[in-house]
């Protein structure tokens, strides 16, 4: 079995005083958008999704109300990003594959996801990502710069990132320092990790500016 947990606990705090979670995207709160990739994927039964404390209410109910059927817990995250994913895989203890989905990236899809589940299955760790094409230089704190860096090999990393589940578990138990995903918390088990192709539209919702662009990259998909 297949379950996802979906993270939907950030504080927003480049928002401006806006929840992105429950931003309005092309008519509807930004959460639905992915958790309709979710529902849409053939190969995952369950999501969890994992919400803040002060928000966890209002968000199930807003997930009860717009009918999403995989979604079978809304949890209440942690201090962290990471306590907030052991929050969710907690719930999902009869799943073999487990993909780990950042609610504040809308225009994720269904053949991301169902890519990535199939990569894991095969070596047990797979992350979405997408090269880098810019030219990347690293500098000092005036911004003086002190190298360019090579991009052949960098990727940005994005979600879903799809793992065994006990696999992602040994990691998480493996130490309690904090990390920025959880591939770098495999990555310390000395477990391989792979990398796939994700999208270069499936963007983390960050800034009000992100927003605008995300509605007018889902009028190019006829979303909008």
């Amino acid at each position: 079995m297949v379950g996802a947990v979906v993270v939907a606990a950030g504080r927003s705090a480049r928002m401006g005083g806006v929840d992105k979670i429950v931003a309005p995207l092309a008519g509807r709160p930004l959460l639905l958008h992915a958790l309709a990739a979710f529902e849409a994927c053939a190969v995952v039964q369950r999501v969890v999704v994992v919400a803040a404390p002060e928000r966890r209410d209002a968000i199930a109910a807003l997930i009860a109300e717009a009918g999403c059927a995989k979604v079978a817990d809304v949890v209440t995250g942690g201090e962290r990003r990471r306590d907030s994913v052991r929050a969710g895989l907690e719930r999902l203890s009869d799943v073999e594959i487990v993909a780990v989905h950042d609610g504040a990236r809308p225009l994720v899809t269904p053949a991301i996801i169902a890519e990535g589940v199939s990569l894991a299955r095969e070596t047990g760790a797979a992350v979405a990502a997408w090269p880098l094409a810019d030219t990347l230089k690293r500098a000092d704190g005036s911004g003086r710069v002190l190298e360019t860096i090579p991009r052949d090999g960098v990727w940005l990393i994005q979600t879903p990132q799809v793992f065994r589940r006990d696999l992602l578990l040994a990691a998480h138990a493996a130490t309690a320092a904090d990390a920025t995903d959880d591939a770098a918390l495999v990555e310390r088990l000395g477990q391989p990790v792979y990398l796939y192709r994700g999208a270069a539209e499936n963007i983390k919702i960050t800034t009000p500016g992100d927003l605008a662009l995300a509605e007018a990259l889902l009028r190019l998909r006829g979303t909008a």
